[in-house]
């Protein structure tokens, strides 16, 4: 029986592991204050980054879908993967060893079938593959890559490989090194023969694909014997549980760091594309594998760049010159108005794709080729203009027609307005202004029409994802709730210095139900004075909710930004929390002045001097919390 992972393991691993770390291999984040980083949701489609991590908490947060939690519950939503595979893994990047309880040893660290697994089988499958493409058999493989101009050092840095002969050498291979046929099977390297299972790839040149995190996933496979059976030119691993095609990019592990610094994107074609690209200097170039550019590829990309409403990232896509190549580049700025940033076109001479332009000319050529980069939009009415023929007025008036539409979809007013010039004196139309107010009328027409947007990642779509269902929302800014909500953000943020104080509020302090709710599963996790901290005291805090709009908001309010100076958060939380007394205490005085109201002072003189004297001193304590309130939160207070 597999053993069960100790919950002090648990919290170790999460507690040694940088949140901000394994977030920032999928997305790329800015900083947002002293401990907060900001990037494009992974989750859903977005423009401006409502997407945020608490490093020293140990939590992320987007504030547009709602998605959030801890460093395990984003490897679980972003990866597809269990609990125990998510801490598993966490695990393996520390270098820590988990001390399993009930059975675990050898029987849990083979862990049958799981992502793991898969992992380290396609691990195994490369270094078998790398080895093979030294061997005799090999050489119409090395001989592809040198005449390539692509020595070994480039082989090694690409992990080439090479899938010898025989029906079943690495299934073999793998079997010895302890991996069962199911699991390569489901790996895809393996499929079934009629005798058992065989290799998937026989003869061929291999890429290991990889994700972000630079773990083998897969692998793309290039005919180069004349005589093999299978016709295609090139073969991809099968869809599987670690392999998507429309969310993978050849060479993103390489280029993400680059990506994100220069926030610039090259997209080519093929594996030696983005092998030339990369060895030329050229270091964010990314194919996609066995599939075309798509919108998972382009999201990818964008949280990359953080391309969004305030920043502008660059993405520039090389074609072959021919005609298919020119069919990509129009299908390429079909998906184009999904991001923000500048696209750009890059055609090499004679029809040339970048392998080949290095071949021929070598480095320099390839660099230069992206540094001459046109606008898409240029090209594509460009492209447009050439299949009509503008001597005729018949021909002038339909490629005005098409390419209006085109120019409209430029965002910038200012560049638009350029453009439709341009458009006019290309096509040879007299009537400048005439083009001009065409452009304008259709991007007003095209803005008033709803704008169909790519489906989320994760299910769901839209600028503001589907939110699951369960007690009502708080608003944020309501000003009646403000010190109900600082005062619980405040507790799973600082619970140190929150402490025994908030945990003395009576439970009716907290009027809105999912606020209440959190307030009960905090004392139900021990209390802000309990010991607990950071991720350990916030994934308590969650455990002991049902709910999911409750669940959603531990996540909010754990990583949302305190407005105080580090230096001022602990008198801020006294204020807060001095706040949210007063309005309490003010409660109790409108039920005494209500109930004094009631009393005569003539015939029930002792109940009424009680309820007085009850009543002064209530308002002098109300007043020293307001002054409290007012002092500590400088100025933070809404109501």
């Amino acid at each position: 029986m597999a053993g069960r992972i100790p919950d002090r393991d648990i919290a170790a691993i999460r507690e040694r592991t940088r949140i901000e770390d394994v977030v920032g291999e999928y997305v790329a984040l800015k900083r947002a204050g002293a401990d907060s980083m900001k990037g494009l949701c992974p989750f859903h489609d977005e423009k401006s980054p409502s997407f945020h991590v608490r490093p020293n908490h140990g939590h992320f947060h987007c504030f547009g879908c709602g998605e959030g939690g801890d460093v395990y519950a984003f490897l679980q939503k972003i990866d597809h993967i269990g609990f125990v595979e998510a801490v598993e893994q966490m695990a393996e990047r520390i270098g820590y060893s988990i001390s399993y309880e009930g059975g675990g040893g050898a029987a849990v660290r083979k862990d049958r079938g799981t992502r793991a697994r898969l992992v380290a089988a396609n691990a195994a499958a490369q270094e078998f593959y790398a080895e093979r493409l030294r061997s005799p058999e090999a050489q119409a493989a090395r001989d592809y890559l040198t005449e390539r101009n692509f020595d070994e050092a480039a082989w090694q840095m690409f992990g080439c490989g090479y899938a010898p002969g025989g029906w079943d050498t690495l299934t073999k291979h793998l079997r010895g090194r302890g991996f069962e046929e199911k699991e390569l099977i489901a790996a895809g390297l393996s499929k079934e023969g009629r005798r058992g299972p065989i290799d998937r790839f026989h003869r061929r040149l291999l890429w290991p694909i990889r994700n972000l995190a630079g773990d083998v996933i897969g692998f793309g496979a290039r005919r180069i014997h004349d005589d093999d059976q299978m016709s295609a030119k090139y073969l991809n691993t099968p869809e599987t549980i670690l392999y998507r095609k429309s969310e993978v990019l050849f060479g993103l592990d390489l280029a993400k760091r680059e990506i994100a610094k220069g926030h610039q994107a090259v997209v080519v074609e093929g594996y030696t594309d983005v092998m030339a690209m990369h060895l030329a200097g050229v270091r964010t170039a990314v194919a996609s594998c066995g599939t075309a550019f798509g919108d998972e590829h382009l999201s990818m990309l964008r949280r990359l760049l953080m391309d969004d409403s305030y920043f502008r990232g660059e993405i520039i896509y090389t074609f072959d010159g021919d005609a298919a190549g020119q069919a990509a580049a129009m299908k390429a700025f079909d998906g184009d108005q999904k991001i923000a940033g500048k696209s750009f076109v890059c055609i090499a001479p004679d029809g040339m794709d970048p392998c080949e332009l290095r071949q021929d000319q070598g480095d320099a050529a390839v660099r230069d080729l992206v540094a001459r980069r046109i606008p898409m939009f240029q090209f594509v009415v460009k492209a447009i203009l050439a299949e009509h023929d503008l001597e005729t007025a018949e021909g002038r008036a339909e490629a005005l027609r098409r390419a209006v539409p085109v120019v409209a979809r430029i965002k910038e007013s200012t560049l638009r307005d350029n453009y439709a010039v341009q458009l006019a004196e290309r096509v040879g139309w007299n009537n400048i202004g005439q083009v001009r107010t065409r452009v304008r009328e259709e991007a007003r027409r095209a803005a008033r029409t709803p704008v169909e947007i790519a489906p989320k990642r994760r299910g769901g779509e839209g600028e503001e994802a589907e939110r699951p269902v369960g007690l009502a929302r708080p608003r944020p800014r309501d000003p009646v709730l403000w010190p109900q909500r600082e005062a619980l953000k405040s507790a799973l943020q600082y619970p140190a210095i929150a402490g025994t104080v908030f945990d003395s509020l009576p439970p009716e302090t907290f009027t809105h139900p999912a606020y209440a709710a959190i307030r009960g599963a905090m004392s139900e996790a021990g209390g802000a004075s309990c010991g607990l901290g950071g991720g350990e005291w916030v994934d308590a805090v969650g455990r002991t909710l049902t709910d999911p709009t409750a669940q959603s908001l531990v996540s909010e309010l754990a990583v949302e930004e305190i407005p105080a100076d580090e230096d001022r958060i602990p008198r801020y939380i006294t204020g807060v929390i001095a706040r949210l007394q007063e309005v309490w205490v003010g409660e109790q005085v409108a039920d005494l002045k209500s109930r004094l109201q009631r009393v005569s002072p003539a015939t029930e003189s002792d109940e009424f001097h009680s309820l007085l004297g009850d009543l002064v001193a209530l308002e002098q304590y109300r007043r020293s919390l307001l002054d409290q309130a007012i002092g500590d939160t400088q100025g933070g207070l809404a109501g």
